[in-house]
């Protein structure tokens, strides 16, 4: 019994063992398969995806400064515009025109009206220079002339004219919505929006006038220098700091100033008071100069007054 049941054991164990590598080889010839076959989904041929290959001279063209190929490349605003930098300007569009890429059409001639489209479309991006030559074909009114032609004389006109780059501009700008603000903050903070914007308004009319100076910040800080009684504008000469203390009134101020400043520079009128006012003073007080002068209205705690 003992020996049956021991030959027994080991017949079993021979079959367990057998159909194990049995399915083990069948797993392997599976994995083979599978891996083996070529699958039947259709394979994309690198041919049909391959770019263009762009000339290697379109290329060297490409890589060219913005300004030309004959000028060292400036910081952007830094660059000056001169008679030299429109001509290599006009030679790299050339260059570049010259090249058909899909052989299908001609070059074509390189116009005025297609360097007016260069231009407009800004290609040279932040360049001050051609920001400038921009200039010439946006006019503030249209309807006034027809658009002018870009010409050499234009150009050394506006160069004369005081032509300034792209980043001096924005210094200026941020300096006179600065000065705006100040102004509107210490003379009028307590004042409602209309009192704010009439205050505003006033130095405007004044930066706009023959009599005073043609900045906002030459209207705010005239004078600011020769004592306490002699500036136009008491917070600008009264020796405490100007740095805002009101965080709320300031934020409103120099929102303010930003939306007017928008105005003065396009031209556009403000509107609180009119275009004639020039002074104004506190109910608080009566200068003996508002008897001189034509009052044309009151808004909140200040009059506001035109020259006779």
């Amino acid at each position: 019994m003992g020996k049956d049941g021991a030959l027994g054991q080991t017949w079993q164990d021979i079959v367990v063992r057998a159909v194990s590598h049995a399915l083990a080889l069948c797993a392997v010839a599976l994995v083979l398969f599978i891996t083996l076959v070529p699958a039947h989904a259709e394979t994309l041929r690198v041919a049909d995806v391959t770019p263009f290959q762009v000339p290697a001279d379109l290329l060297a063209v490409r890589a060219q400064p913005a300004i030309g190929p004959t000028l060292v490349p400036m910081a952007p605003g830094q660059q000056p515009l001169t008679a030299a930098l429109l001509t290599n300007y006009v030679e790299r569009q050339q260059a570049l025109r010259a090249y058909d890429v899909l052989g299908a059409h001609p070059a074509g001639e390189l116009t005025a009206d297609v360097l007016m489209g260069y231009i407009a479309r800004g290609s040279m991006g932040d360049n001050s220079a051609v920001s400038a030559i921009a200039s010439f074909t946006s006019p503030a009114s249209r309807s006034v002339a027809p658009e002018p032609e870009l010409n050499p004389t234009m150009l050394a006109a506006y160069i004369e004219d005081g032509y300034q780059p792209l980043a001096a501009r924005l210094e200026h700008a941020n300096a006179e919505r600065d000065c705006l603000a100040q102004a509107i903050y210490h003379e009028a903070r307590g004042e409602s929006e209309a009192g704010q914007m009439a205050v505003a308004n006033v130095i405007v009319n004044r930066a706009r006038s023959n009599k005073f100076p043609s900045t906002l910040c030459g209207v705010i800080y005239q004078n600011a220098d020769k004592g306490y009684h002699r500036c136009q504008f008491t917070f600008a000469c009264d020796g405490r700091t100007d740095a805002p203390s009101e965080r709320r009134a300031w934020a409103r101020s120099a929102s303010l100033a930003e939306h007017i400043y928008a105005e003065f520079a396009t031209g556009a009128q403000v509107g609180a008071v009119p275009g004639s006012a020039l002074y104004y003073h506190t109910t608080a007080v009566s200068p003996s100069w508002s008897n001189t002068y034509n009052a044309v209205a009151q808004i909140g705690s200040h009059i506001f007054y035109s020259p006779n």
